[in-house]
């Protein structure tokens, strides 16, 4: 993975250098979740990448390996109703930017994939995620914690298959809001649980 932004920023002095990311964007169930991690100058972690790009039991090693050695980190949640209350561009800023303001020690400089966030020492990486060692982080941390949570969900909700399909538009997933209509953790805002027959 590379480390090209950070060791930029080191080579000027910034050395609590926080990346952040979130998990759930697109899903039509559950909550919004970012994280913010703030690793150690010299640590490298083998294998660590994009969570998109690993299975689970490497996202979920990683993850342990992430937490264990970070320096800090945060995690916030947005629920479904405040997405629907405040729309998806705004849940979104609100749920990194939250994440930030959790951590201690607070960062010097902050790497968040695709976002811009109202922090003087901050930038936005287009794919961040692939591109930055701490944005990586943060979207392994963002991923398991969401994961985690959607099948503790699907235990109250087992209708939609949550443990499988972690809130996403699957085709059962459609098909369960077809026949059941939404739950109470579903984004009610989202066309296709508005109206999941024209999907």
């Amino acid at each position: 993975m590379n480390t090209f932004f950070e060791e930029g920023l080191r080579k000027k002095g910034f050395n609590l250098i926080a990346g952040v990311d979130e998990a759930g964007r697109g899903a039509l169930a559950g909550p919004l979740v970012a994280a913010a991690v703030i690793l150690p100058v010299d640590l490298r972690i083998s294998g660590l990448k994009d969570s998109k790009q690993l299975t689970i039991a490497e996202r979920k090693n990683l993850y342990q390996k992430i937490i264990k050695r970070a320096i800090c980190y945060s995690v916030f949640y947005v629920s479904p109703q405040e997405i629907d209350e405040i729309g998806l561009q705004n849940a979104n800023i609100k749920a990194l930017s939250e994440a930030v303001r959790k951590l201690n020690p607070f960062p010097e400089y902050i790497l968040c994939d695709y976002y811009s966030l109202p922090f003087e020492n901050s930038i936005s990486i287009i794919s961040g995620d692939k591109t930055s060692f701490s944005i990586a982080a943060a979207s392994i941390v963002a991923k398991v914690e969401r994961d985690n949570l959607m099948e503790e969900l699907d235990q109250k909700y087992p209708l939609y298959d949550f443990a499988k399909n972690k809130g996403y538009g699957t085709t059962y997933h459609l098909e369960a809001l077809r026949n059941f209509g939404p739950s109470p953790i579903h984004r009610q805002s989202f066309n296709r649980v508005i109206n999941p027959t024209l999907f």
